[in-house]
């Protein structure tokens, strides 16, 4: 199974600007527009709290795919769990952690998943899943510490989308 860790430095950014824009489904949908990602159950807008869900629609590899994802852990502002709950994976499990550095926050993802159907799926795991996901993270992660970025030099607050 792979485990996926991504390390993002935000400038300027504290852990609670961090924190509450990657629970934002609104970010969420904007930061991956280019897979068509978007909420289509549970929460579909605003910001994610404990307990909730959210059922995602996406356009991965040209396949149309829906996950369910879980807020399962939420300890404010340095550290949130999602989990699948229904989906393509045979397990996703999404750790997000923030802290406090010189000059701006680390988030850290912490991403472990299978690809369902035994063999064959570990073998997509490694060649083709442990990849996409990474470039997938990157790129949200790029889009979040962007936004971030722009609010604190405008010095606003970098919540909202």
């Amino acid at each position: 199974m792979p485990r996926l860790r991504l390390e993002t430095f935000v400038p300027g950014a504290t852990p609670a600007d961090c924190f509450a824009l990657s629970l934002s489904v609104d970010a969420h949908a904007a930061s991956l527009a280019h897979s068509g990602e978007r909420a289509v159950g549970g929460v579909t807008s605003g910001e994610l709290r404990l307990g909730d869900t959210v059922t995602w629609r996406a356009v991965h590899f040209g396949i149309p795919f829906r996950m369910t994802a879980a807020v399962t852990a939420y300890e404010a502002p340095y550290r949130f769990v999602d989990e699948q709950v229904a989906g393509p994976f045979a397990r996703w499990r999404h750790e997000h952690l923030f802290t406090a550095v010189d000059g701006g926050t680390l988030m850290v993802d912490v991403a472990d998943f299978a690809a369902p159907l035994g063999a064959i799926g570990r073998a997509v795991d490694v060649l083709v899943l442990e990849r996409y996901m990474t470039r997938l993270l990157r790129r949200r992660n790029a889009w979040l510490a962007e936004r971030l970025a722009g609010a604190v030099q405008r010095g606003g607050r970098a919540g909202a989308v």
